[in-house]
């Protein structure tokens, strides 16, 4: 049930459960201006699932819902057999949720025009974003191909759409060795990124270069103490309904065996000497089995963003309860400021440096004045130095292996060799998105100073001094 400003109900929502011919039960639901006409849209909807599920048949009188339902199952398929990650599978149900489904799901397949679905994919890029943008138009391309496949449309209307500029890439960035030391040596003091493991997990992900699902997924049969390798064969997904998968690499070329550096064996043979099951991860959760990599990617976010100083402590939890005072909650906060609720607890629990005009918006939306005001402002002030995390707010689990990446292209490593250490069957997305610097190439002068034929070398010839001859 919606209402408008007034108060009162104004869109009204029907929810029924049915099971569909693949066995598995969806929930349909169906909006309309008032309770019977949700209930008569929402049975409008059960007759056409129940007619598709008769005759297997999209047609052009289907609606996008149902036809998404038929793609849904296939994709499904298609995960359980290992041909498409579970994370395609979570982002597009996610997508089709909260954008697509919203604006598109009611139309029938036949009038899904390519103005339509311009006006419908433009609107999530200017609302959301160009990259949710591009997901979704992948999206409804994949359910039309399938409409065209199954006769409900003569061809897919996608196909005409511009395609999507989304922002220039920035830079990648690597750690340098200064900022590798000030990393380790600030985990070291953080009582909670060690009961995490976050130290003994950055070492493995700066001597390997693997991806943080793939760390969490090697067993220690796969450690090689002999010949200090490591086997890299899988990595862990969370699978709705399931729960932590351990599934094979991405691509074949993730499949592949590296050699450790000394400093990453003897931090694996302390972990190992403590005593450990060989069918067990290397980086094990409490009661021995595998981690959930969003939880280690939240650690991860802890760890480079510690609780501040002491006059920051003060201020968050004074901001905390000025918001309080005011009756609202994070959620309020954030709404109102276009924030997000994330930003709003890094504050409140000093795990962020804050700046004086964030605290005047924060102050003006719980309007403090007076004395009290003026002393928040001036503990804002105070708190605002920086602190050695700040300078790591930029760092993700990804930063891990673009930083190997740009030590091994330092080092004088090959394309190939760096792209086989990352898993990539592709050279070009090494280099275009994980070498973090580039090597000063001096030679290169010299090399093109001895191509040049001497007579071109003289330091006059080609250029005109406005001589005589010139005006003639």
């Amino acid at each position: 049930m919606h209402f408008n400003e007034k108060g009162k109900a104004d869109r009204f929502r029907a929810v029924a459960y049915y099971r569909d011919l693949d066995g598995k039960t969806r929930q349909v639901e169906a909006n309309g201006k008032s309770a019977t006409a949700a209930e008569n849209n929402l049975q409008t909807k059960l007759k056409e699932r129940s007619q598709l599920a008769r005759s297997g048949t999209l047609t052009s009188m289907t609606r996008f819902s149902a036809a998404v339902d038929v793609y849904l199952g296939k994709l499904e398929a298609m995960v359980k057999d290992g041909k498409r990650a579970p994370g395609t599978l979570y982002t597009y149900q996610t997508q089709l949720k909260t954008n697509v489904l919203p604006r598109i799901g009611d139309i029938r397949l036949g009038e899904l025009t390519t103005p339509l679905l311009d006006k419908v994919i433009t609107a999530i890029k200017d609302e959301v974003g160009a990259v949710s943008a591009r997901t979704c138009k992948s999206i409804v391309a994949g359910v039309l191909a399938l409409a065209v496949r199954h006769g409900a449309i003569h061809s897919n209307p996608v196909r005409e759409l511009d395609s999507i500029e989304a922002a220039p890439r920035k830079t990648p960035r690597a750690l340098t060795d200064e900022e590798r030391q000030a990393w380790f040596e600030m985990l070291a003091g953080d009582e909670r990124a060690n009961r995490a493991d976050i130290p003994d997990l950055s070492l493995f992900l700066l001597a390997t270069g693997v991806r943080i699902s793939e760390s969490l997924a090697v067993l220690w049969e796969q450690v090689n103490f002999e010949t200090n390798e490591v086997e890299i064969t899988s990595q862990i997904s969370r699978v709705i309904g399931v729960g932590l998968v351990r599934r094979r690499t991405k691509t074949k070329a993730g499949l592949r065996v590296l050699s450790l550096p000394s400093w990453a064996m003897a931090m694996l043979q302390r972990r190992f000497s403590a005593g450990v099951r060989l069918d067990a991860p290397i980086f094990a959760d409490a009661i021995g089995g595998f981690r959930d990599p969003h939880n280690v990617r939240t650690s991860l976010r802890q760890a480079r963003e510690p609780i501040g100083s002491e006059l920051r402590r003060d201020l968050g939890r004074e901001l905390k309860k000025v918001r309080r005072e005011a009756g609202l909650l994070q959620a309020d906060v954030a709404h109102r400021l276009g924030w997000s609720i994330h930003k709003l607890s890094l504050i409140e629990t000093a795990r962020v440096r804050v700046d004086p005009s964030e605290v005047e918006a924060l102050l003006a939306l719980y309007r403090v004045k007076g004395p009290v005001r003026v002393s928040l402002l001036d503990l804002a002030a105070r708190a605002g130095e920086p602190s050695v995390s700040d300078q790591f707010a930029w760092v993700t689990s990804h930063i891990f292996r673009k930083t190997t990446a740009t030590i091994l292209e330092d080092s004088g490593q090959t394309p190939r060799k760096i792209a086989d250490q990352l898993g990539h069957s592709r050279i070009s997305t090494t280099f275009d998105e994980y070498i973090g610097r580039r090597s000063r190439n001096p030679e290169a002068a010299s090399a093109l100073d001895k191509a040049m034929p001497e007579f071109l070398k003289t330091e006059n010839h080609g250029v005109n001094h406005g001589s005589e001859d010139s005006e003639s």
